[in-house]
This record gives C-alpha cells, sequence and structure tokens, in this order.
C-alpha cells in the first residue's frame, strides 16, 4: 500500500523482529515453552490480530491453567448479553499461596484503625495490591490484547529482575476486558467490513462504526461514568471486586483518537479537593518512570494536558476516592489494524498494544520498587479521611425517610455498595435539631471512606479558584473551556432526597444497612372498597406498573384527596375491589414486598376533602406501550439510558424502532413514542415522511415524548409539532445589529474595544456551553404532569435554552427558577444563569388527539437522575390516560 512507517513504528517492529520467535513478547527476554503463547491459543502473536471476546477468555484460562501456581482467573460478574468477565491475580508462587491472608491484610490496613507498630508490622509482610484494567470502551481495542501480553510475560519472562521483583513485591490483577459486550459489537463490524489486507485510511469501513458502536455496553452506557451509580452490571461487579482487593494503585487503560500519542498521568487540572498532595506525587513518581520507558523505546507521550481528576464516576476516581492512586492512560487508537495519521505516518494496533504493555508493565514496576511506600501511603490516606471528619460541623448526613422513603432507602443502598457505612434511625428519633417520625439514614463521614462520601454527598464541590479564574479567562479571549464533565454529582439531589447535616447525631439504637437488604414494605390490612398507592417516589410508581402489568384496574388522581385524616397527592392511584378480581389484595401484596412500597387500606368511598373516586379528576390507566426512536441520529447514550430506565428500573418494556423505519412503522399499536437527545443529523435521518408518520401518530391520540437535541426536529419546519423555540445567546443592547445583510452596512464608528466587542458580536451563536450544573426547577402543580412534585432538581449541560410556551400553545409545567436561586450544585456561566431563569425545562402541547410532552434536558442522563423517574412515568403512564 506504500505506507510510511513513524520511528515508533519502525522501532517496535524492529524489536519485534529481534525476540525469539516462540518468546511473543513484547521485550526482547527469555521466556518459559511451558506457558502457552497467544498464538498456540488463539492463532495469532499480540496485535498482530484483534483478539476476540472468546479468545481473551480462552488465553487467560489457558495461562492459570499453565502456571496455577502463579496464576487465578475469577468470574466476578456478567454482562446484560451473558458474556462473563473476569480477572487474573499474577504474583509469585509464595504470595498465591497465601492470598487470603493477602486479602486480610489490605483489609486490615483500609481500616484506618491499626497503630503504628501494627501497621509497620502489617506492610512488612503484605505485598502490594496492583489493579491493571483495560477496555471499559469496547472499541478502545489494544489495551485488552495489551492486558493478555502482560499477563503472559509476568508468567513466562525467566531471569528478568523487574517480573521477578513485581511478583515478590505485589499482587498483580489483570481486568483485560471490562466491556465484552462492547469489545463484541466492535469486533463483529471490523470483521464484517474488512477485505483482503487491512487499510489505513481513516475513511473505509473497518474505521467507520456503524451506530452505536463498540464504546458502550448492551444499554449503550459509557461506564467510565457509572462508578457511583452502579447501574451496570459490569460496574457492580468490579466495585464489589475492588472493595475485596483494596488495591493501592489502579489503572483505568484506554484509547483516544488515532492522530493522538499516549497519555499518562500526572492528569491535568482540576483535581477534586479530597485528593491529597500525597496522591499527586505518586501519579508524578509513577509518571516518571514511563518517561523513562517510553524515552528507551523512542514513543511520544503527553501529560497534563487533558483527562482531569474531578468527576468522581471515572475508572479512575473512584478507586481514588478510596485512598487509591488511579489513573487513565491514553493510546492513539488505530480503530483497527492500522491508521494512516494526519501527519502521514501509520499507527498500527501492534504499536498500540505494546506501548499499553509498557506503560501498566512500568506502572507495576513502580509499585514492586517502592511496596511500602504505596501501603503506608493508603493506609494514611483512609486514616486521615475517618479522623478529619470527626469534630465537624457537617460529620453527618442524615436522610429523611417520611419523605420519598423508597428513593432514600435505595441510595443507602447503593452508598453501603460502596465501603460505606449506612445506619437506621428509629421511628422517632432526633437528629440534626429534627424529630424523624419514620425514621432517617445516617452516613457518618468519620470512617475509612471518608473523602468518597464528602464527594458523593455534599450539596457542592468546589472547583478551584484559580482554575475557575483561567476558565472565565479563557471564555473571555474566546477559547474554550477545559472542563472534561459535569461540576456537579450531589447523589441527594439527584435521587431527590431530603438530606441535612450536623456535627453530632446519637446512632446507639441505629442498625446496620447493608447493600443486599430489601427494602422494608407497608403493606395494608384488608379493605372493604380497595386500595390507593401513594403517589410519592420511583417504588410507588414501580407498584403501579406493576399491578397494571398483572391485569389490575386502576385510576389515578389529578387533585389531592384526603382519607382518615391523610392526604393522597395528585398522582395517586386507587385500585378498588369493584373493579378487579378478588386476587387484588394478594397481588398487591406480593408487588409491594418484592418492591418495597407502600399501599394503604380503603374502608370506604367517601373521602373528607378532594375529589371523589368517581370524579372525572380520576382517569383510568392501563399498561402503557412504548415505542422508541433507535439508530442513527440519536444519542446513543441516551437512547441507551432511556431504555434502561423504563424496562430495568420501572418495568416498562420498550420498542426500539429504528430511525429510519419509522415512516413505515405501524406506530397506531403504541400510547407513547420516545424521541431520545439527538444530534444535528437527526432530522436528516428522520427526513419528511418520518416526521411526518410522527405527527400523524401523536395527532391521531398518541403521546410524544421528546428530550433535548430531538427538539429540534419538533420545532422546525412548516408543520411544528411544538411552538416552543430556542434561544441564541443573550446580547446587550450595543451588541444587536440591525442592519439588512442583503443590503451594504451603514458607517459605523468604532472608538472603544466595547464597541469593537459589539460589532463583533455573533448574532446568532448559542448560549455559551455548559459541562452541567444540577439546577432547580419548579412545577405548576396545577398541571397533571407535575404529579409528585413542586420542585425539583435536573441537570443542565450544553447550551441549548428554550423561550416559554405562549398559555394558548401549551403549559410550562416545569421552569427553572430564578437567577439567584437556579444553581443546586456545580459552577455555571453568569450568562448562562441569567439566560435560563424562568425558561422551561418541561413543556406539554396538545396535538389533535394527542400531546407532545418536552423535556429541554434529557431526565435520563446516566440513569443517575433518579429523582426524576416519577417525572418521566407521569408522562409515559399519565399521558396516555389524558389523550385516550
Amino acid at each position: 500500500m506504500g505506507r510510511v512507517l513513524g520511528a515508533s513504528a519502525l522501532l517496535s517492529a524492529a524489536a519485534w523482529i529481534a525476540m525469539p520467535v516462540a518468546a511473543q513478547s513484547f521485550l526482547n527476554v527469555q521466556t518459559d515453552p511451558a506457558i502457552p503463547t497467544l498464538e498456540e491459543v488463539a492463532g495469532h502473536a499480540p496485535g498482530d490480530e484483534i483478539s476476540t471476546v472468546t479468545e481473551a477468555l480462552d488465553y487467560m484460562d489457558a495461562l492459570a491453567e499453565a502456571a496455577p501456581e502463579r496464576m487465578k482467573v475469577t468470574r466476578y460478574a456478567e454482562s446484560w448479553e451473558g458474556r462473563e468477565l473476569v480477572y487474573g491475580v499474577i504474583s509469585s508462587a509464595q504470595n498465591m499461596a497465601r492470598l487470603d491472608e493477602i486479602k486480610s491484610n489490605m483489609a486490615r490496613l483500609a481500616s484506618g484503625e491499626l497503630s503504628t507498630g501494627e501497621r509497620s508490622s502489617l506492610i512488612n509482610e503484605t505485598p502490594a495490591v496492583v489493579w491493571l484494567s483495560y477496555g471499559v470502551h469496547g472499541n478502545e481495542i489494544s489495551s485488552t490484547d495489551a492486558g493478555l501480553a502482560l499477563a503472559y510475560h509476568l508468567l513466562a519472562a525467566e531471569g528478568d529482575q523487574t517480573v521477578d521483583t513485581i511478583l515478590s513485591n505485589t499482587v498483580v490483577v489483570i481486568d483485560p476486558m471490562q466491556n465484552p459486550d462492547g469489545r463484541a459489537r466492535f469486533t463483529n463490524a471490523f470483521e464484517a467490513a474488512r477485505g483482503i489486507e487491512p487499510f489505513a485510511d481513516r475513511y473505509t469501513a473497518e474505521h467507520d462504526e456503524p451506530w452505536p458502536g463498540g464504546r458502550f455496553n448492551h444499554y449503550l452506557f459509557d461506564m467510565n461514568r457509572d462508578w457511583f451509580t452502579l447501574s451496570q452490571p459490569e460496574t457492580r461487579g468490579r466495585v464489589a471486586s475492588m472493595l475485596e482487593w483494596h488495591p493501592v494503585v489502579v489503572v483505568d487503560a484506554h484509547e483516544m483518537g488515532g492522530d493522538e500519542t499516549y497519555f499518562f498521568a500526572p492528569a491535568a487540572d482540576p483535581f477534586n479537593p479530597n485528593i491529597t498532595e500525597a496522591q499527586k506525587e505518586k501519579q508524578v513518581l509513577i509518571g516518571r518512570n514511563h518517561a523513562r520507558w517510553f524515552d528507551e523505546r523512542g514513543y511520544d507521550y503527553f501529560t497534563r494536558e487533558v483527562f482531569d481528576a474531578f468527576y468522581p464516576g471515572y475508572g479512575d476516581m473512584w478507586p481514588t476516592l478510596g485512598g487509591a492512586i488511579a489513573m487513565t492512560y491514553e493510546q492513539g487508537s488505530a480503530r483497527g489494524l492500522s491508521y494512516e495519521r494526519s501527519t502521514g505516518d501509520v499507527l498500527t494496533y501492534k504499536q498500540g498494544v505494546e506501548q499499553h504493555f509498557v506503560a501498566t508493565l512500568s506502572t507495576a514496576e513502580v509499585v514492586a520498587n517502592n511496596q511500602s511506600l504505596f501501603l503506608n501511603d493508603f493506609a494514611s490516606y483512609r486514616r486521615e479521611a475517618a479522623s478529619e471528619a470527626r469534630g465537624a460541623s457537617d460529620r453527618y448526613f442524615v436522610f429523611d425517610l417520611s419523605d420519598r422513603r423508597w428513593q432514600a432507602e435505595q441510595l443507602g443502598r447503593k452508598l453501603a455498595a460502596q465501603d460505606i457505612t449506612v445506619q437506621r434511625l428509629p421511628a422517632g428519633a432526633q437528629a440534626c435539631g429534627v424529630r424523624y417520625s419514620d425514621g432517617a439514614l445516617v452516613v457518618d463521614r468519620a470512617q475509612p471512606s471518608g473523602k468518597r462520601i464528602t464527594t458523593l454527598l455534599s450539596e457542592d464541590t468546589s472547583l478551584p479558584e484559580d482554575f475557575v479564574d483561567e476558565q472565565e479567562s479563557r471564555r473571555d479571549r474566546g477559547l474554550n473551556h477545559e472542563l472534561y464533565d459535569v461540576t456537579a454529582w450531589s447523589m441527594p439531589l439527584m435521587e431527590g432526597v431530603t438530606s441535612r447535616t450536623c456535627g453530632q447525631v446519637n446512632v446507639s439504637n441505629a442498625s446496620m444497612v447493608g447493600a443486599d437488604d430489601p427494602v422494608t414494605a407497608l403493606t395494608a390490612s384488608s379493605a372493604a372498597y380497595g386500595y390507593v398507592v401513594p403517589w410519592s417516589d420511583a417504588g410507588q410508581a414501580k407498584l403501579v406498573l406493576g399491578a397494571l402489568d398483572a391485569g389490575l384496574t386502576g385510576r389515578a388522581t389529578t387533585e389531592a384527596f384526603t382519607v382518615n385524616g391523610r392526604e393522597y397527592p395528585r398522582g395517586s392511584v386507587v385500585f378498588s375491589l369493584a373493579a378487579n378480581e378478588s386476587s387484588l389484595a394478594t397481588t398487591l401484596n406480593g408487588l409491594a414486598t418484592a418492591i418495597g412500597a407502600e399501599y394503604v387500606a380503603l374502608q370506604s368511598s367517601w373521602v373528607e376533602d378532594g375529589p371523589n373516586y368517581g370524579s372525572d379528576k380520576f382517569v383510568a390507566l392501563t399498561m402503557p406501550k412504548v415505542a422508541m426512536a433507535w439508530g442513527e441520529g440519536t444519542s446513543a447514550t441516551d437512547a441507551g439510558a432511556a431504555r434502561y430506565v423504563l424496562e430495568r428500573e420501572l418495568g416498562i418494556p420498550v420498542a426500539p424502532i429504528r430511525v429510519g423505519t419509522l415512516p413505515r412503522a405501524n406506530l397506531g399499536r403504541y400510547d407513547v413514542l420516545i424521541l431520545p437527545d439527538a444530534g444535528r443529523g437527526f432530522e436528516g435521518e428522520l427526513g419528511s415522511a418520518g416526521k411526518s408518520a410522527i405527527a400523524t401518530f401523536t395527532r391521531n391520540g398518541g403521546v410524544l415524548i421528546g428530550f433535548e437535541g430531538a427538539l429540534g426536529a419538533l420545532t422546525s419546519g412548516d408543520d411544528k409539532l411544538l411552538s416552543a423555540r430556542a434561544e441564541t445567546a443573550y446580547l446587550a443592547e450595543e451588541a444587536k445589529r440591525s442592519d439588512d445583510e442583503e443590503t451594504p452596512a451603514s458607517g459605523l464608528l468604532i472608538e472603544s474595544d466595547a464597541d469593537y466587542d459589539a460589532v463583533t458580536a455573533n448574532q446568532k451563536a448559542r448560549p455559551d456551553s455548559v459541562p452541567g450544573v444540577l439546577a432547580n426547577v419548579i412545577a405548576d402543580t396545577d398541571h397533571w404532569l407535575s404529579s409528585g412534585y413542586e420542585e425539583a432538581v435536573a441537570l443542565y449541560q450544553g447550551s441549548t435554552i428554550y423561550r416559554p410556551l405562549n398559555d394558548a400553545d401549551g403549559a410550562n409545567v416545569f421552569r427553572y427558577a430564578a437567577a439567584d436561586e437556579l444553581v443546586a450544585s456545580g459552577y455555571l456561566w453568569e450568562e448562562n444563569r441569567a439566560q435560563l431563569a424562568y425558561k422551561p425545562y418541561l413543556m406539554a402541547e396538545q396535538q389533535g388527539s394527542g400531546m407532545v410532552i418536552a423535556f429541554t434536558q434529557s431526565p435520563v442522563t446516566r440513569a443517575y437522575l433518579d429523582g426524576l423517574n416519577l417525572l418521566l412515568v407521569n408522562a409515559v403512564l399519565f399521558g396516555p390516560a389524558h389523550t385516550r
């Protein structure tokens, strides 16, 4: 093909040729022929082909079978599609013979309770645990083969002092493939597209993955954002495994664009304030060793410029907040076997595999050479995390169980699964100056995971002032900001849970909350009239949906009503005995017990206040039939999150219909059609026929629900389905120009910098893009769509702001709060704060017999906005009831 190899590629090729053919290690060392090579098991040497999921798993097993005294493979999770996730533990035979003791020692070091003498003694006899993770994004392919190559090298290398030291002083855990479903999707697409030889042309089919690509898992989650959310089985398995081993160093090996070289730590600013200086210093120590290895081999690299350490959901940040030194490594990706860079040289898959191999080997080497230092720092971090919180005025977080009880219980279990002690106060207990009639959950920051607690539960995590100043300066200079992800993630806010902090809580009567504890149901005695399900949180919604799916008949109220002195809020659902089979009570009891939900017996149809059950204020419910636009043009992560939340968290099956198929699909068989967040190409993929099909569905009585970017297709064209308009950036009066662009501009004097800025201002620019903040939104409590809410917290990111609907067109069911009350958590540019105030978050507009429900921001992002799940159910369940 006449390709030109770069210097590092030529060095890689030379090193490979110089090795003994049977060795198949990237380093020129003597190897043990009893250890099988990748070629013997999979039919190709490392980097010559992209190992499939099956080949990777088979090779890990083959290595463990060949050297059982030095390697053990553990199955730690199963993907949605039934593929195994494994990790291999590699160390010396002496260490492997006492793995249980090593785990126990690491747990004791992590406890923060040892005396100085006990800790010193334990460190002397305990190898440090190093966790090397590869391929969390399935199309970031080279890292998995690098992990396999490293496992081989550690087992097969003979007479190598570096390997001997690593095996003696560390336990190396290799997780070679964090996302097998995504990798399988990539390798299948690659094999389907390849021909007689690989092409380096980046535009050929083998480099051009079809939607949704291999990056994501089955439900299209970016699992490098899922660590504290724990929504996916792969993440839950990894977190549980890490807590079993307590690694002191963690690597998360990724890929980036093919024109890039290699990135390793130190990370970029901003650093989360709960990261210590000692942790930052260890990143530098490890980075310096990488630089030595890379310099010897002529590899290019960079550090500090990108990939920050702020958001706690990354695969490097979550372990960091538990005391580890955790880092992201990024290799320029061939996205196949070869890739022609913009410089003209060709990046090979083998080169990517080799560089990840070297970087992760270098990591283990540093830890092995500094075993006591890393263990001591880990233990110190854990001890200090507990001690620093003692005496703090915000030492305790307390979650009220009388408000969104099920959400609070779920939050407690998520925290308990993350090495966080959660305790339960009994009903009537007092804490933080409040009496909790239904009890409360308490989290004490004075524990070894205290810094993780502070990060996840605090209302706000502040960005460093100097970093903020620089970002504002960059904006003033017309440059992009350097924030890599959202600036807010407070779990109580996202769950919609009432949280308080204080310095003292009496926990003498408290009990422990376990990650797998069932939520206690509040079941009812026998009833003479029927049962009511209070509409308060997602657990109650799950109960109603489960009941409807089981064939029960219920009616939801649009106005609150009172029975026996208790007020049941808007949205509460009544299941009468007359409208249901005799098994009503048994069915509700079984569902409520499994979910942990509440239902209440009604002895009479009489209400003390509000509408009676026969009023038109009650609407009949049926289990909704839901379809979703799927495929090209839609956001893969948003489509996946929406489907996951509806199916796995709420129990509503979703029929995915490809965008291009919508014009010929029988949409009339569904009650609801969801358009997830979408990019600029969505309208083109949808086409006029698709838009016409959606309009017909809606006007014939369907409920059309649009998220974020998909609203562009609903607000454009001659036949709009939504009357709202997206705004451009706000410009001061002096910056607004009225010259007709079709005629020559009138003369103009420019006398100052301000005048110049006004003249050159882009009249059509969108507001500045926001990385992500948690914003307060206010409900229109007269609208049924806001049932269960008076206010909420939503994620705002990007740059889209819509004008409110006119009352004649529809309803602004939720609007953003006033500017001074808008931000619940995070950092928001002042211009955006001013412009976003009072603008709509959720709109509803009648179209014929149907309805358009428009979320200006997605309510399902990363499946971590659980406090909005009830709002999504309002749209999906109550929408059809009001258009039927």
